[in-house]
Order: C-alpha cells, then sequence, then structure tokens
C-alpha cells in the first residue's frame, strides 16, 4: 500500500500547490501576536482569529474539527478517540518588527521562497500538515489509530495552550512538532527566561528601548540620553533633539535566540556606545557594565554560567529585549541550557554574579529533555525522512523549544533543513523577511504524509 501512496502524492501535490500557498497566506495575513486577553480570546484577538481561520480551512478541506476554548484547535479524521496519533503547530507569531521591505502581513513570492510573518514558524507548516490529513482522508486509508492536526495559539510566548490542552484532554500516544528543523530532534536544552533590574535609578539615561521578544536577538535599539558632542558610528546614529540631549539609534542583526552565532545584538551595542562614550554616569554604569557581559559572550562564560553536557551544543544566553520601568533599566534574559546544568543554578549564579547592581529574578524554567533514538517513533519519522530525501541522515538534539517538550512523547520534526544555504532576501524565523523554500515545505508534506503511515503500524 505504500508504494501505491508514493505514487499518489505527487499528483496529489501538484494539485493541490496553488491551494496550499494560498491558505498560508490567508494565516499569514492575520497579525496575531499575543494581546491582553479578551472575551472568547483568551490570548487577545489575533491569536483567536488565526485560530478561527486555520479551523474554517481545515473545513474547507473536508476535516473534522474541534476548537478547545480558543486556546488551542485540531483537525481530525479517523473519528476523534481518546489513542490518537498527532502533529502540533501554532498560529501565533512574534511581532515583525523593523527591517521588512513590505508589509510582514502580505505574503510574497519571490525566486521560490514565500516571505512573511509566520511562513515557516509557523504557519506555513500549519497549512502543511493539514493537507497531509488531507491526502490520508482522500486515500481512504484505514487507520489503526486517529489522526488529529493540533494548532496552538500560545507558543511563542508561554505555552498555555498546551498547558490547557494536556489538563483537559487525552495526550496523544504520539505526535510531532513541525516547527523545528530536520532530519529530527530527539532532545532540546533547557529555557530559562529571567530578567535583571538595576538597583539604581537612571540618571543620564531617559529613555531605553530594544527588542520585540525576549526569545530573538533584537536588530534594532534606542536610546535618549543627556550628553554633550556626540559622534554618530557605523552601528550607531547620533541625533541632537535638545540641549544636550541626544537620540540614539542601535542597529544590529536579528536571529533566534537559541542561534546567536552570525547575529549582532543591538541592545548590546547601545550598552557599550554608551560606555564607550561616557555617556553614564557613575551611578548608571555598574548595571551597564553588568548588562555588557551578558553580550559580550553568548556561551555564558563572561557571567559564569557557561556548561557543556554530550550530545548537546554548549549553553547560550542572550538579552531579548531592554527598557526602562520606574526610573529603572531593566534587560531580559533567555539561556538555553545543557542538562549538566539547572534552572536553579543559572539564577543562583545570576544572583550571586549581580549581587551589587542588579536584581535577578526568574520568569520560566523548562528542564531539557532527550528521547532516545532508536525508539520505534522515532525510526517511524526517520526511515520517511531518509526515503524521501534519499540521505543517510539521524536525529539530533536543539537550543530552541518546541512543543515537543510539554508533551509526555513527542518530538520536533522539520520543516526546516539543518544547513541548507538561503538566498540573501530570505530572512530566519523570528527575523525580518522570515522566509520559506516552497519547494521544501511541499517535499515536507511527502515526509509526513509517509511518517504518519508509519506510525500507524507502531505499537503503542
Amino acid at each position: 500500500m505504500k508504494q501505491e501512496v508514493l505514487s499518489t502524492m505527487d499528483a496529489f501535490i501538484k494539485r493541490n500547490e496553488d491551494s496550499i500557498f494560498r491558505h498560508i497566506a490567508r494565516l499569514v495575513a492575520i497579525n496575531s501576536i499575543e494581546e491582553a486577553p479578551q472575551e472568547n480570546a483568551p490570548f487577545g484577538p489575533g491569536p483567536k482569529k488565526a485560530l478561527d481561520e486555520a479551523l474554517a480551512i481545515c473545513s474547507e478541506l473536508g476535516l473534522g474539527t474541534r476548537n478547545c476554548e480558543n486556546k488551542i484547535g485540531y483537525a481530525y479524521i479517523g473519528g476523534d478517540d481518546d489513542r490518537y496519533l498527532a502533529t502540533i503547530t501554532h498560529v501565533d507569531v512574534v511581532p515583525a518588527g523593523p527591517g521588512w521591505e513590505a508589509d510582514p502581513f502580505v505574503m510574497r513570492d519571490r525566486e521560490g521562497y514565500i516571505l512573511g510573518r509566520g511562513v515557516i514558524d509557523d504557519k506555513g507548516p500549519s497549512v502543511i500538515c493539514m493537507y497531509a490529513l488531507k491526502f490520508l482522508k482522500e486515500q481512504g486509508i484505514a487507520l489503526r489509530y486517529p489522526i488529529r492536526a493540533l494548532f496552538g495559539a500560545n507558543e511563542e510566548t508561554g505555552m498555555k495552550d498546551v498547558e490547557h490542552y494536556l489538563a483537559n484532554y487525552p495526550a496523544p500516544l504520539f505526535c510531532f512538532s513541525p516547527d523545528a528543523d530536520f532530519p529530527l530532534i530527539c532532545g532540546e536544552k533547557g529555557i530559562w527566561h529571567g530578567r535583571m533590574t538595576a538597583l539604581a535609578d537612571a540618571e543620564n539615561i531617559l529613555s531605553m528601548s530594544g527588542g520585540v521578544a525576549p526569545n530573538a536577538v533584537p536588530s534594532f535599539c534606542e536610546a535618549t540620553v543627556r550628553a554633550k558632542n556626540l559622534q554618530s558610528t557605523d552601528d550607531v546614529t547620533a541625533e541632537p533633539c535638545g540641549e544636550d540631549t541626544w537620540h540614539l539609534t542601535a542597529r544590529g542583526i536579528s536571529g533566534h535566540a537559541s542561534l546567536p552565532q552570525g547575529t549582532k545584538n543591538a541592545n548590546g551595542v547601545m550598552i557599550a556606545y554608551l560606555l564607550d562614550n561616557g555617556v553614564a554616569s557613575e551611578r548608571e554604569k555598574p548595571f551597564l557594565e553588568a548588562a555588557l557581559l551578558v553580550h559580550q559572550a553568548t556561551d555564558g562564560s563572561k557571567i559564569g554560567i557557561d556548561a557543556v553536557s554530550e550530545g548537546f551544543s554548549p549553553l547560550t544566553v542572550v538579552s531579548g529585549m531592554i527598557g526602562m520601568e520606574n526610573g529603572k533599566i531593566w534587560q531580559s534574559l533567555d539561556s538555553r541550557y545543557v542538562p549538566s546544568t539547572s534552572g536553579k543554578e543559572i539564577l543562583e549564579k545570576l544572583q550571586a554574579k549581580f549581587s551589587g547592581s542588579a536584581e535577578v529574578i526568574c520568569s520560566r524554567d523548562a528542564a531539557p529533555f532527550y528521547k532516545s533514538p532508536e525508539c520505534p517513533e522515532i525510526r517511524a519519522c526517520m526511515n520517511a525522512y531518509c526515503l524521501v530525501t534519499g540521505e543517510k541522515a539521524e536525529p539530533f538534539t536543539i537550543g530552541g523549544g518546541t512543543y515537543a517538550r510539554d508533551f509526555p512523547n513527542a518530538v520536533g520534526f522539520g520543516p526546516e533543513y539543518e544547513g541548507r544555504k538561503r538566498p540573501a532576501f530570505v530572512g530566519s524565523m523570528h527575523g525580518a523577511e522570515e522566509g520559506a523554500s516552497k519547494a521544501e515545505l511541499l517535499e515536507s508534506l511527502k515526509i509526513y504524509i509517509l511518517s504518519l503511515l508509519n506510525l500507524e503500524e507502531v505499537d503503542f
């Protein structure tokens, strides 16, 4: 039967290619960042609208749907029983931020790529999962386990969607999250989020704001400061805006917090400029000097939290946001840590390191996870991947966080391809000009269809 399926997938994709990308564009058109909750919109109107739209598309494709209290929803085939397999993606996004060449919520098609906020994280993959279920239904394949395509609405800012789902609905026997890289992610670093806030009030720094999300390296930071005779540099523009008052704009290179290599943190650029040009007063210096240490080494070695573990890349730490509150400067912290340390240890070390300059608190701590690459469900997915791509690949671990860590039996599984080069005009997830390869998204559809068929043969 599998050979028959292989022979029909290409025809199915050719027949549905245009509608796949039209449906992605429909979701991209919705600005679904989290906002203040409203009635029947627990994560704000944007995520609610995107979730409704995703379920509407699924209904148009002939799939069964269910809205789970506007926090998460799913499409299903093969019935709606408690013992089921699942995919899980999300329809919320991080803020667009600066640096886009056009409206980030109008999907563009350029040289085989689509561009727009969410095309790869995670609205494009959401639509791909819908079509995987559509294919299986159209083929009339008898399913041993029903299959659900879950769509979350709060992945980027807290994962309260999955928390609600697992507290009120049965967990899948196994699920994979197309919100990651191929070939397959069998382990994820821990995620530690915190904030360091200056002990002393600001003096010469009148305002400062940088970044759009704690889990994204910022490309832009601005400040208004009291100073004399400031000069612009390659990375910072200084403009007078009053007597002995200056508006500063720092520029960087954005990216995901879990992959800081190749980025340039605009918050760090700004802090270094303030210190190098004598803007900071003696009262402001201790915090800024402490904050700068975070930016000087993304492996945490400058602040004493660096760590390594076998099977994982080294710990990372970045600051995604900086601002002022109640007259004090604060800076967010995002660390992706390895099993040899812990969130508790990170907090204790940072509190000791910055005891004279900043208060440090923890706002989130999600422990690392690891799943054996030899378990049957992982082999089922990997066999599908290798068959479609012709590669001899093996699972790996990452520093990013996917829904997989919140389920009792789950992994991250594409649709991005680790190490593949992109044209210069294609941005990364969480960055400006976020892009996705159309060919790779369609290839991932084949991989997911075959993976689900292989998983139907696993004894759970």
